[in-house]
C-alpha cells in the first residue's frame, strides 16, 4: 500500500524517513555522490520546523519511506503570489518507476493551490534525463520570459 503524507516535523518517525531519503538522494550521482555531514543530519530537521513556508512530503509503501519532496513557499514579485520552490524530489531506487514522485508531485501542487499561489518552480540536471521527462510529463517547462533571449539558468555562488 503507498500512502503519500505532509511531513510532520515533530514525528520521529518522519524526521527518521526524511534524514534517510535525503541521505540517500545526496549518495545519489544527481544528488552529489557523497551522503549529508553529521552536521546536517543534526540541524536540519529543528530548522525545517521553524522556516516559515516549509513542508516535506513523504511517501511511504508497505509503511517503509520511499519518496520524499522539500519544499519552500516564496514569493513572485512579478506576481505578487506565493510560489513554492520544489528544492529535493528523491525516490529509492527500489520504489522508481511506481508513480511515487507525479503523486507526491500532485500533493504538492494540492498545497500550492491551498496557499493561493502562482507557480511551482524546481531544478533538475541537464543530464537528469529521467527526472527531466517526468518533470515535463507533469507540465513543468524551461522558464523564459522571452524566447529570443533563452531560458533562465539556475547558478549559485557558494559561501563559506
Amino acid at each position: 500500500m503507498t500512502e503519500i503524507l505532509v511531513a510532520d516535523y515533530s514525528r520521529s518517525s518522519h524526521q527518521q524517513a526524511i534524514l534517510l531519503l535525503l541521505d540517500a538522494y545526496a549518495r545519489d550521482p544527481m544528488g552529489g555522490g557523497e551522503g549529508l555531514d553529521e552536521d546536517v543530519k543534526s540541524t536540519l530537521l529543528p530548522l525545517l520546523a521553524t522556516e516559515p513556508g516549509a513542508f516535506s512530503i513523504l511517501a511511504f509503501v508497505d509503511e517503509r519511506p520511499a519518496g520524499l519532496v522539500n519544499c519552500f513557499q516564496a514569493l513572485s514579485t512579478f506576481r505578487a503570489k506565493p510560489l513554492i520552490n520544489i528544492h529535493d524530489v528523491a525516490v529509492l531506487p527500489e520504489y522508481r518507476g511506481q508513480g511515487l514522485s507525479t503523486a507526491m508531485l500532485k500533493k504538492v501542487e494540492e498545497i500550492a493551490s491551498a496557499r493561493g499561489c502562482c507557480k511551482l518552480t524546481l531544478e533538475v540536471l541537464e543530464g537528469n534525463r529521467i527526472a527531466r521527462r517526468a518533470y515535463e510529463k507533469f507540465g513543468f517547462s524551461g522558464y523564459e520570459l522571452d524566447p529570443a533571449l533563452g531560458q533562465a539558468l539556475f547558478w549559485e555562488k557558494k559561501l563559506s
